[in-house]
């Protein structure tokens, strides 16, 4: 899932975890590998893994990450590993990352359902940015201009939601991850058990 900074991806998708926890849907938040410094009340291996630079690079070398990006001057990836485990014991996995972040994992893994979250106009992000009161004027408008590039490339994405109401964003991304999951590929095992009970009740007829 990818918007602008403001956008207010993390805590829509903070509120779909918490709905499908209440169905018994597992889910994971995948926590990046970011060079910037942590912001105040940040907390390491929660918000962020915090690494310096040379880390974050040595990572990149190894092919650690399924996708990784340069954002305002600092560097953002998310663990391959971490995504794999999860995937592999039936989480659905959510990524909250950039848009180049966002175009690597669907090259890399194709049946991903990409989410951009625009908001409902510029006077809104640039309130939102400024009522977070954690950067500066210039930074606030650096990330202005970056957004503007970012939201010209949506169409590239599987699902676009406009983040007016959070209620109705929230509605909106809970029925895309209820779509997904009954995807052909998704129920496959299951059914291929049900259609075996029937298969063997005709042969025994």
């Amino acid at each position: 899932m990818a918007s602008p900074s403001g956008g207010g991806k993390t805590t829509i998708i903070r509120q779909v975890m918490a709905a499908m926890a209440g169905r018994g849907w597992p889910s994971y938040f995948s926590v990046s590998h970011t060079t910037r410094a942590p912001r105040e009340g940040e907390r390491n291996g929660v918000d962020y893994h915090f690494v310096d630079r040379p880390t974050f690079a040595a990572m990149i070398e190894r092919g650690e990450f399924l996708e990784w990006a340069e954002y305002v001057g600092n560097l953002y990836g998310t663990s391959r590993s971490a995504v794999e485990a999860q995937r592999a014991a039936g989480a659905d996995v959510f990524l909250d990352i950039e848009v180049q972040g966002a175009e690597q994992v669907k090259s890399r893994i194709p049946e991903a359902v990409s989410v951009f979250v625009l908001p409902p106009s510029l006077a809104v992000l640039r309130q939102r940015l400024e009522q977070r009161g954690k950067d500066a004027p210039a930074v606030i408008d650096k990330r202005i201009r970056v957004a503007a590039k970012e939201m010209a490339r949506y169409p590239g994405f599987d699902y676009v939601i406009i983040n007016d109401r959070l209620e109705e964003a929230v509605q909106a991304l809970d029925a895309i991850v209820a779509a997904a999951r009954c995807r052909t590929a998704r129920q496959a095992a299951l059914a291929e058990r049900i259609l075996a009970d029937f298969r063997a009740a005709c042969v025994e007829v």
